[in-house]
């Protein structure tokens, strides 16, 4: 049976005065959430996103893959409209989620928004994930170069999400990954700032924890402007030894999770 054996690092950063990103690491189920919105609504949805997904991962023995993350990602909206819907303060949260759950001999991955997820293969590192923002959009369309994005005025626009408004609609794909792969998963305070080769140098460490924290370190070194979020995690198989997953970020604090009691396994079928 596949697993993850990971290490993990959640930085507020040098400029933001509080960690709207959310992740949890645990040994069948990896994840990041960006959060985004006044009043620390953004805390509210990452943290709401990612309990909720890692609350229904719990499922996995009995359900398709690709449709758990799919319910888990619907679940999650429900609450963020339920939220809104109770306090409307919290108009216009919202939140990006990179999420890997491993069980049997397969990975699959749920991916919306600009956090990212990288495999790391014979020293090679290569992008899973595909940004859903406006650039992204305009590189595929032949618009414009990688070089011009940091410049770019709308760089940092999502064009899909986790929210309260739209129905989500997040990619769903069995991932490209096999025993001996490292699997990292980020968020942007991470790529936005830190270059594939010196993410490359990092990932490059023997250890996923030593490995987390020199990417934070990276992006803290390179002006630290936002929150930064890193799981490294190795593939590997066998039994698990330490079931419980970690906390990281804004899903650290119960009392930013809108509803915990209204999530039940129920809920994904």
């Amino acid at each position: 049976m596949l697993r993850f054996a990971s290490g993990a690092r959640s930085d507020v950063g040098l400029v933001r005065d509080n960690n709207e990103d959310s992740g949890f690491a645990g040994p069948y189920l990896q994840l990041v959430a960006d959060g985004v919105g006044g009043a620390a609504a953004g805390e509210v949805a990452s943290a709401t996103t990612a309990y909720v997904v890692s609350a229904l991962s719990a499922d996995a023995a009995s359900r398709d893959l690709r449709q758990l993350l799919t319910d888990a990602v619907r679940v999650a909206h429900e609450q963020l409209r339920a939220g809104v819907e109770a306090d409307p303060g919290r108009t216009g949260m919202a939140t990006t989620l990179t999420a890997a759950l491993a069980h049997g001999d397969e990975v699959v991955m749920a991916h919306i928004g600009d956090s990212r997820g990288y495999r790391w293969r014979e020293g090679r590192l290569e992008q899973l994930t595909t940004d859903h923002t406006v650039v992204q959009a305009l590189i595929d369309e032949g618009q414009l170069t990688r070089e011009q994005v940091p410049t770019h005025p709308y760089r940092s626009v999502v064009l899909r999400s986790v929210d309260a408004d739209s129905d989500p609609v997040p990619d769903v794909f069995q991932a490209d990954l096999r025993v001996g792969d490292r699997l990292m998963l980020c968020s942007d305070g991470l790529s936005d700032l830190v270059a594939e080769a010196e993410m490359g140098r990092a990932l490059g460490l023997p250890d996923p924890q030593e490995a987390a924290s020199a990417l934070v370190d990276a992006a803290l070194a390179n002006g630290g402007r936002d929150n930064v979020t890193v799981l490294v995690a190795d593939l590997e198989d066998g039994p698990v030894l330490h079931p419980d997953g970690r906390l990281l970020g804004a899903l650290g604090d119960p009392y930013l999770v809108i509803d915990p009691g209204a999530v039940r396994h129920s809920d994904s079928i």
